[in-house]
């Protein structure tokens, strides 16, 4: 950590002045360019972009040739475990992480603890983000008091104090004159609503997929109608209400089903899906491994294909990392004993990348789910790259092959089922806001 700091330090002293990035292939799939241009960054900002990025005597020069330069990733949901959980994670490793990932934005989910159902904790949130910097952190407000279903949050405070959505997280929503309220109340507001679709009675406490696989381990399963169920009573929800809903972290095909039906009835609705699995199967949770604990839990390769195919077809918007750090006890235990979730900031472009070697996507296919997609859907002026906008951006070397270590990782939770596999493409550099705040080390 310590050299990782003093790297940092001194990339960002040598980056406060304009930076000309050279023979880069710059790929913006908001705008849909692709090409090898120059591009200049001053004052925290792109300043130009081809024949008009031009070096004086104080630009510093950034030969990328090889590379390609892109929009900082958006993530849609990751938790950096403060407030409430610093015995896993904090902000000042899960910056790091981010960086390292090649993220700009990021969306904290309300489950911090306590719980952003007051203006006065999501400021408290921006405060510990502003004395980190490097990463732009943005909020979702609690759609409940204390996340339990039972009352509204204080919405129009919560947007007032910066949130960029709403939701419940994992919290149950038993009472559907409540869901249909806090939908009402969001849509007055401008205001859209992230659900994690999964019906509690349905899950019934699971924890793997209900398949061959769970059947053989003697796990709890979590049906695919238990996504499915969910999805149809929210998306009945948006009918009535015309409430604009973010379905987070998809799992199943039938749920992608789901999304594309509602959306071609021109439904305000959107999706996700966490990297992970886009690549997992329940069959890696095969021999109990607890680093494939996640929940919504993998699928089926049939789920995992249809997903894939939602990705490229643009019914699932977006691509998330899901990421949820945990300390090394936290997967010691009997798998059903074990905290599910995977330490994912630092994967979620490599994974992303993969399905473009893998030919699912195409560059700009893949970059529109990192980046100017999850923007559009959270709000954030950022994903792409423009002239006046500001300068976040990351190089990266698409065929370069490297094997993720635990000790390398610069998150402090090291459950990555990822780990020891080869992985394809990786940042090299990371600019946020103009500034150099992360380089590869050699090796």
């Amino acid at each position: 950590m310590k050299e990782w700091s003093a790297i940092a330090q001194r990339t960002a002293a040598a980056s406060d002045g304009p930076v000309l990035i050279r023979n880069a292939r710059v790929l913006d799939p908001a705008s849909g360019f692709d090409a090898v241009v120059p591009v200049l960054l001053r004052d925290g900002r792109i300043a130009a972009i081809g024949e008009g990025a031009v070096a004086d005597a104080s630009t510093r020069a950034v030969d990328a040739r090889g590379c390609w330069l892109i929009p900082g990733l958006v993530d849609l949901c990751a938790r950096f475990r403060e407030p409430g959980q610093t015995h896993k994670a904090s902000f000042a490793t899960e910056t790091r992480a981010a960086q390292a990932g090649g993220i700009a934005h990021v969306v904290i989910p309300p489950d911090t603890q306590p719980v952003i159902d007051t203006p006065a904790m999501l400021i408290r949130l921006q405060r510990i983000a502003q004395q980190h910097g490097g990463v732009t952190v943005h909020g979702l407000a609690a759609l409940t008091k204390d996340l339990k279903g039972e009352a509204l949050a204080e919405l129009s405070a919560l947007k007032a104090a910066g949130a960029v959505g709403a939701s419940n997280a994992y919290g149950p929503m038993p009472d559907s004159r409540i869901a249909r309220r806090a939908l009402e109340y969001a849509k007055g507001l401008n205001l859209t609503v992230h659900v994690f679709a999964q019906d509690m009675a349905l899950a019934a406490g699971g924890c793997a997929h209900e398949g061959p696989v769970a059947t053989r381990l003697g796990l709890a399963p979590i049906p695919v109608a238990a996504e499915v169920a969910s999805l149809r009573f929210w998306i009945s929800l948006v009918e009535d209400t015309g409430a604009r809903v973010h379905f987070c972290r998809l799992s199943t095909a039938r749920g992608a089903e789901l999304i594309e039906s509602a959306r071609s009835r021109g439904l305000p609705v959107s999706a996700d899906v966490a990297a992970h699995q886009l690549h997992l199967t329940d069959a890696d949770v095969d021999g109990f491994d607890p680093l494939c604990h996640v929940i919504p839990p993998l699928r089926s390769t049939a789920d995992r294909d249809a997903l894939r195919a939602a990705v490229k077809s643009g019914v699932i918007d977006a691509i998330c990392s899901d990421h949820q750090p945990h300390e090394a006890d936290a997967k010691i235990n009997p798998f059903p004993m074990t905290e599910p979730g995977i330490s994912a900031l630092e994967t979620l472009l490599p994974l992303s990348l993969a399905l473009v070697h893998e030919g699912w996507l195409t560059p700009l296919q893949a970059l529109a789910r990192l980046t100017s997609a999850p923007a559009t859907i959270a709000g954030i002026d950022g994903g792409r790259i423009a002239v006046g906008q500001a300068a976040d951006l990351v190089l990266v070397d698409p065929e370069a092959r490297w094997v993720l270590h635990r000790d390398r990782m610069y998150s402090a939770g090291g459950n990555s089922p990822f780990i020891g596999r080869r992985l394809h493409g990786r940042v090299l550099r990371t600019f946020h806001a103009g500034r150099e705040v992360f380089t590869a080390s050699r090796g």
